[in-house]
């Protein structure tokens, strides 16, 4: 019983599915970290460009 436990391969899958999908969450949120400054930028130049077609 112990050497078929020591033998299955099901839950090493499972580990390196999981560590991939960590890493690639780690990875998006870094991405994401790095982008905000970029979004903000964009978000305030749209609000002014709004703002100045109202204004005209």
């Amino acid at each position: 019983m112990l050497w078929n436990f020591l033998r299955e391969e099901e839950g090493q899958d499972l580990i390196e599915y999981t560590l991939l999908l960590a890493f690639l969450a780690l990875a998006v949120a870094a991405l994401f970290g790095g982008m905000r400054t970029s979004i903000s930028q964009i978000w305030s130049n749209a609000s002014t460009s709004l703002a100045n077609a109202q204004g005209s």
